[in-house]
């Protein structure tokens, strides 16, 4: 064998070689990024640094707050309920009755979060304004059964469900509102795709995603500084393996356009593991009435603690207006 040959030979393999071990670095990256997307229980070098995923230290400022907040709802006289999911998951909610109640609200909180820390600091202010909360546990979180989160397009079916026990507790005779935070705010807006009970009046979503494959690729390329475009195909197959449906098959866009009850949108200009224009994309696919709140300055989730009169002002004229 004559030496040019040899040498281009072993160029060959060593290429190959070399592009075999790239695919497998993509494919252990693209499966470590989606169980920790998906899990219940995240890989623990992924837990430790949650920061990379938010894109941002600046949200742990207000981890105080929010623990202070689960705490003294966590002491709240609610009642644990519960429901069997579409696809026989066992679904754990939260009942926090009000006397005299003008409304129920749906509270569905977001991802690797809990219903507690969520809705904690907002918790007073919906019980002091007439408000009965069931606060729900999302599957695969908490105390709800199930071994994958599928970013909304599971949930959608959980919180359709839920409408439904909140229209049968109340007789039909109070207005319901899904609210969400998040990865909850995406569940609520894609459940309006389903026809809801008449006495759901309107959702509330804040800093809510577009999709599944939109936010995934915001966080990696973001955040993460990856190029997505070299795991999209591979954390796709992973997540239809698991979910049953494509990452990008159905969005909130979709439900969106054929909303029929009034939402408000609320987003915070510095959110960085959300990005605002997500929620400019949901507004403007949305055909039905809606509004929308921006908050400067408020990180993802944060609109709340950031301007608590100008949120709570708005809740009280969407409630007033759509009830």
């Amino acid at each position: 064998m004559k030496k040019s040959t040899k040498t281009a030979l072993i160029a060959t393999g060593i290429a190959a070689a070399s592009a075999t071990v790239l695919v497998t670095l993509h494919q252990l990256t693209a499966r470590g990024f989606m169980k920790f997307a998906l899990d219940r229980k995240a890989p623990k070098i992924l837990e430790k640094n949650q920061t990379a995923f938010m894109g941002s230290k600046e949200i742990f400022n207000y981890i105080d707050k929010l623990n202070e907040g689960a705490e003294a709802l966590k002491r709240k006289n609610c009642e644990t309920v519960e429901l069997l999911s579409y696809d026989g998951i066992n679904l754990v909610g939260h009942w926090y009755p009000c006397k005299n109640a003008k409304r129920v609200i749906i509270a569905v909180h977001g991802w690797r979060a809990n219903w507690a820390r969520d809705f904690g600091v907002i918790a007073d202010f919906l019980h002091e304004n007439d408000c009965s909360v069931l606060f729900i546990e999302q599957r695969a979180q908490g105390e709800s059964g199930g071994e994958y989160m599928g970013f909304g397009l599971l949930e959608r079916y959980d919180c359709y469900e839920w409408a439904k026990w909140a229209d049968l507790k109340t007789d039909g005779k109070l207005p319901i509102y899904l609210m969400g935070v998040s990865m909850g705010a995406t569940t609520v807006l894609m459940t309006t795709g389903f026809k809801l009970p008449k006495s759901v009046k309107g959702v509330i979503a804040d800093c809510g995603f577009t999709s599944p494959h939109a936010i995934w690729k915001h966080v990696a390329e973001n955040n993460l500084k990856i190029p997505f475009g070299l795991y999209s195909a591979i954390s796709n197959e992973i997540f239809k393996k698991r979910i049953r449906i494509g990452a990008n098959e159905y969005t909130c866009a979709k439900a969106l356009e054929n909303c029929t009850i009034p939402v408000l949108f609320v987003h915070g200009t510095d959110d960085s593991f959300v990005p605002v224009t997500m929620t400019f994309e949901n507004y403007k696919a949305c055909k039905s009435e809606k509004r929308m709140f921006i908050v400067p300055d408020a990180e993802h989730g944060m609109s709340y603690i950031v301007d608590k009169k100008g949120y709570e002002e708005k809740l009280l004229e969407f409630f007033n207006d759509f009830g």
